[in-house]
């Protein structure tokens, strides 16, 4: 019985495991999804940006807003980049998620496994012995009732 609950407290500990992992890939998948939204909307204001300017240059301006929307644009394409390696990191960060909750529910499996065919053979054990137990009763109640019949017969 020690050992039933040995792997009993065992399974419980990786079921634990196993939920902080689902908690944990939630949290990665949320992370990525951000990440992704904030790479795509900043695009988007790229493009917008863009446009409504390359309408105001076809009315004509001067040097200096040309220089101010250059360095503009290259701020945001830095911000584009740099939201590009973010949603990168949060899809790798995904993918580790995934991979630990895999791993946590193959332990999870194994352990029950590992449990139910010790269930087995203790049932197994206990109908051997029950049927030992049956056998034996059987074999003194011929031999209580050859016993009788030898006695009845003197």
């Amino acid at each position: 019985m020690p050992k039933m609950q040995s792997l009993l407290l065992l399974l419980q500990r990786e079921q634990q495991q196993r939920d902080q992992a689902q908690s944990a890939l939630r949290q990665a998948e949320d992370a990525a999804r951000r990440a992704a939204e904030q790479y795509d909307q900043l695009q988007a204001y790229r493009s917008d940006y863009e446009a409504r300017w390359a309408a105001q240059f076809n009315q004509g301006g001067t040097m200096q807003i040309v220089l101010c929307y250059r360095s503009f644009m290259l701020r945001l394409d830095q911000a584009l980049a740099m939201q590009s390696r973010q949603a990168e990191l949060a899809d790798g960060a995904l993918e580790r998620a995934r991979g630990a909750l895999l791993d946590s529910e193959r332990r999870v499996a194994s352990v029950r496994k590992l449990l139910d065919r010790r269930l087995d053979e203790q049932a197994q054990a206990s109908r051997k012995r029950e049927q030992k137990h049956t056998d034996e009763l059987a074999q003194r109640m011929r031999w209580r009732s050859a016993q009788a019949d030898g006695t009845n017969t003197q």
